[in-house]
């Protein structure tokens, strides 16, 4: 059942929160009306800013004068089959041009409080002009408030795969000269993501997509002063030329296509950005739906896939005297920092070597200098990508660069949270066409593998083929490779051991410590216990 909200119900809501009845099911209100609002919006309070990732801007961070810091992680989005579980939240705000929806979907964000939230606009979406259409546009004489103008299958492509948390491309239109722009804008999945546009309501496709539906109601005469002012500050265009296509085309468009989806909406804000009340029932509601879609993965990995025989995609080398000697050395805490860096760099460059091995090659026929034909080997395929689990996987590209030339780096920062226990994802930076390579995902030690299922889960979201992946490991515990193998059955795992245990702080027994700190000198408890920075998860 759709909700209606109009301004003397969210006045009198206010006034009696306890009095309104919000209705039933997953995409109603229901729950709210035993809360009183806690309007985190309104003007004498500073909610903390949340940065997001956009069409427009770059992946969630802070940039502060010294550093970069990541703010905040994402939580697992799958389950411990490595399938995606976990939706996004898609809240869609409709409403007449300049009605402020990009500042009501800014100012959700910041009350929302959650990491990993996506702003996406329907202005990125209008469709190719051709000459003609150009010709008409800068005459102001092309209807861009027309559903014909938008690319409706991009659109609702690349919403569902970002609902499914995927990576995306996203066009980036320019309105000076009506044209998209030759690069595209690379957006990961998220746990919210808030869609805006004109006719965001106009497409049956669309509409499904939608968890919760908004419409920003702004008075006309408002909407046309901000569209003025946008369109001469930001767009280059004339006074005469903005009313004279607002007349014929914006303010017909809006009374046919946009006016009447008001019908579809959930809720309806008047004042747009104004009316913190309507705001923070919106952010209440998201937060009761996302908390219903919560995962636990690290546990559920704990207590799965116990005494079962370990898979046939794993290759363990060779545990011949020299490897068994470089273990001693290493997983010696009495070990220094340098004869444990010196070891462990010696141990990197057998394992990488090993990991060659298993990549397809080809039969090739090449002639040696005395004129004789040599049969050899050749990598098929185009290129070989390494990624690291930062910060412990790091250590190992350095391996990696010593026997792939021009090899192409990724890095993916996972960490734990200390309150829940799960994995969190940070950060990426994964090169271009990836989807293209074999990949070497690289981490020093993997325990329940929850660390390592984030990552292969990471880079499939990127279409990375499954079957391409081969997961790198000096280290690690039958549960990890029982998880990855598991959820993803087509991944290469290779290492140099397997240590049968893992303790109830899920640190493997006998394990090597925690790999970063030693190996890059930080401080750690006194027992070497394995934990934190994606090391042993």
């Amino acid at each position: 059942m759709s909700l209606k909200i109009t301004l003397n119900d969210l006045t009198a809501l206010w006034k009696h929160p306890t009095s309104v009845s919000f209705g039933s099911g997953d995409d109603s209100l229901d729950g709210l009306s035993n809360h009183v609002p806690r309007c985190p919006l309104t003007p004498s309070l500073s909610p903390r800013k949340r940065t997001t990732s956009q069409s427009k801007t770059e992946p969630p961070l802070l940039r502060t004068s010294k550093r970069t810091i990541y703010t905040a992680g994402r939580p697992p989005w799958y389950n411990v089959t490595g399938t995606t579980f976990k939706e996004a939240f898609v809240i869609g705000l409709c409403g007449g041009s300049a009605s402020g929806k990009t500042t009501v979907a800014n100012k959700i964000i910041e009350a929302l409080d959650v990491p990993w939230v996506v702003l996406l606009s329907m202005d990125s979406f209008y469709k190719v002009l051709n000459k003609e259409e150009q010709e008409l546009a800068a005459k102001n004489e092309y209807n861009f408030d027309h559903p014909d103008a938008f690319d409706f299958e991009l659109l609702v492509n690349i919403l569902r795969k970002l609902k499914k948390g995927k990576s995306i491309k996203v066009p980036v239109y320019d309105f000076t000269t009506h044209s998209r722009r030759k690069e595209w804008k690379t957006v990961y999945g998220a746990n919210v993501v808030i869609f805006e546009g004109i006719l965001a309501f106009a497409n049956k496709e669309l509409l499904k997509l939608l968890d919760m539906k908004v419409f920003v109601d702004t008075d006309s005469d408002i909407r046309l002063i901000r569209r003025l002012k946008r369109d001469i500050s930001q767009r280059g265009r004339d006074i005469s030329g903005i009313i004279k296509q607002y007349n014929k085309f914006v303010k017909p468009a809006f009374e046919q296509y946009i006016e009447p989806t008001v019908q579809v909406a959930d809720i309806v804000v008047p004042r747009g950005g104004e009316n913190f009340v309507a705001l923070d029932l919106i952010v209440q509601h998201v937060h009761s739906q996302l908390e219903k879609r919560e995962i636990t993965v690290r546990s559920a990995l704990a207590s799965a896939h116990q005494g079962q025989p370990l898979p046939k995609t794993l290759s363990v080398m060779e545990s011949t005297p020299q490897v068994r000697g470089m273990h001693t050395i290493i997983r010696n805490r009495e070990t220094n920092r340098d004869e444990f860096i010196f070891y462990s760099k010696r141990l990197m460059r057998l394992l990488i070597e090993h990991a060659l091995s298993f990549l397809p090659l080809k039969s090739v026929s090449v002639e040696t200098p005395q004129g004789s034909i040599y049969e050899g080997k050749r990598l098929c395929g185009n290129r070989i990508t390494g990624v690291s689990i930062l910060r412990a996987g790091e250590t190992m590209e350095q391996a990696l660069m010593a026997v792939c030339k021009d090899i192409r780096l990724g890095k993916i920062l996972i960490q734990t949270n200390h309150d829940t226990g799960e994995p969190e994802l940070h950060y990426l930076r994964l090169p271009k066409d990836i989807s293209e390579d074999y990949v070497i995902l690289m981490d020093s030690t993997v325990s329940t593998g929850a660390a390592a299922l984030m990552a292969v889960r990471v880079l499939l979201d990127h279409d990375v083929a499954e079957d391409k992946i081969f997961l790198l490991s000096l280290l690690m515990a039958e549960m990890g490779v029982h998880s990855v193998a598991y959820a993803f059955p087509k991944v290469r795992i290779i290492t140099t051991a397997v240590d049968k245990e893992v303790n109830d702080q899920f640190h493997i027994i006998p394990g090597i410590g925690n790999f970063g700190d030693r190996y890059f000198g930080t401080d750690a408890p006194s027992d070497w216990c394995e934990s934190d920075e994606g090391m042993e998860f």
